[in-house]
């Protein structure tokens, strides 16, 4: 064994090294590739948009037309009032969905319906989406509302997180679902306590992109909130919100306008990015605080 542990490793070949460099540099590029549109487009948003921040756009409703001054408040609180809602409701579906499909729904026809239906309407455009809320909603109840741009938001994270979720909830090793079943726990109480549980981190992850999807949607929302230049809280009118002040801004003739449309790109940008890492971190302390 001494002998062993004296004789030297060979090197390795030339052509192994080039293979490994090569394959290194590959793999740092595409990262580089990866990185650089979004470190691009958060940059150019600061540079545009950082100017236009003050005080008073963080708190004050939109001047009138053609005055200079004003704010973004009720968009952003707009904004969050209506997220809250489509996670709401989109959330539990998700989830619940994913949970049939990967626990229950294996196999069968329902099943396999069901995840046609996920992976369809998956691709179908926001806008089509927006038109199904508002002939469901705003036509039912007379109006535009907040209601109703939640539902068309809900209704566009329920498929990515669906499909997250079974991904994630098949990841998870059959063994433990055995050592549960032998500890006589039901199957439901083993999904809840155990399955989900152990994926917990990939669901999360599923809902955060299904959340930062919708963020930036604005054609449901023109069909569904309508927007509002003043504060609202109640869920059965019209709201403003961020992207569809964004978008009247950004198609103004006014310069003004124009810099407060970059700002509230960047606020939007870092709303979604501050969501997601508070969301992360959070799940992360829960699971190491539940380990030890």
């Amino acid at each position: 064994m001494a002998r062993a542990l004296n004789q030297q490793v060979a090197p390795l070949p030339f052509g192994r090294k080039l293979s490994d460099w090569a394959a290194t540099f590959i793999a740092a590029s595409c990262v580089v590739l990866v990185l650089a549109p979004l470190l691009a487009i958060f940059g150019y948003l600061l540079y545009k948009g950082f100017g236009a921040l003050n005080f008073d756009f963080l708190t004050k409703t939109p001047a009138p037309p053609g005055e200079i001054g004003g704010g973004m408040a009720n968009a952003i609180a707009g904004s969050v009032l209506i997220l809250g809602l489509a996670s709401a409701i989109g959330v539990p579906v998700g989830i619940g969905s994913g949970i049939y499909l990967s626990e229950y729904g294996r196999g069968s026809r329902f099943g396999n319906l069901i995840r046609f239906t996920s992976d369809v309407l998956n691709g179908v455009p926001s806008i089509i989406i927006g038109i199904t809320a508002y002939a469901l909603v705003v036509l039912t109840r007379g109006h535009f509302s907040a209601l109703a741009g939640g539902v068309a938001l809900g209704i566009m994270m329920i498929p990515t997180i669906t499909r997250t979720t079974e991904e994630m909830l098949l990841l998870v090793p059959h063994s433990l679902r055995e050592a549960a079943y032998g500890l006589g726990v039901s199957k439901w109480r083993t999904t809840v306590s155990v399955t989900l549980r152990t994926a917990t981190s990939g669901v999360i992850t599923g809902c955060m992109l299904a959340f930062a999807r919708i963020a930036g949607e604005t054609a449901p929302l023109l069909f569904t909130v309508f927007g509002n230049t003043y504060w609202n809280w109640n869920l059965d009118q019209p709201t403003a919100a961020l992207p569809l002040q964004i978008f009247s801004y950004a198609i103004s003739p006014y310069d003004d306008w124009h810099r407060q449309a970059w700002a509230g790109a960047l606020i939007l940008i870092i709303l979604i990015v501050f969501s997601v890492a508070a969301v992360r971190i959070a799940v992360s302390r829960g699971t190491l605080g539940s380990v030890q």
